[in-house]
């Protein structure tokens, strides 16, 4: 059974940080794998943040370039996403997705 479990989502102040995790199992998490993390926001449509496939390719949105970072740990089986200088429109459901597997979702609100 295929699980994706992210974590680290909350409430930050416009120009914090917060880093999200996604914790998967059930699956084999080779470095040939793609792993990528999208988000929605209330209203509008789920969209890509960032991905990270074989070889390290990596592939971000324009509205974040420069202020997130994805990463992942084979070993733990966990892949990352580093949040910097967030805006408040960045806030959103942030999930974690692999071939067709994706997770419930952690909510991140950046709001004064």
């Amino acid at each position: 059974q295929v699980q994706l479990v992210e974590s680290g989502g909350g409430l930050v102040q416009p120009g914090g940080s917060l880093r999200l995790s996604c914790a998967a199992s059930g699956i084999i998490f080779s470095i040939n794998r793609t792993m990528g993390w999208y988000r929605q926001a209330p209203g509008k449509e789920r969209e890509l943040v960032a991905s990270i496939g074989s070889f390290g390719l990596i592939n971000y949105a324009d509205s974040v370039k420069g202020r997130f970072s994805i990463s992942r740990d084979n070993a733990k089986n966990t892949v990352f996403l580093q949040m910097n200088s967030l805006k408040p429109e960045d806030t959103a459901v942030y999930y974690c997705t692999t071939s067709s597997y994706w997770g419930a979702g952690t909510q991140v609100t950046v709001s004064s």
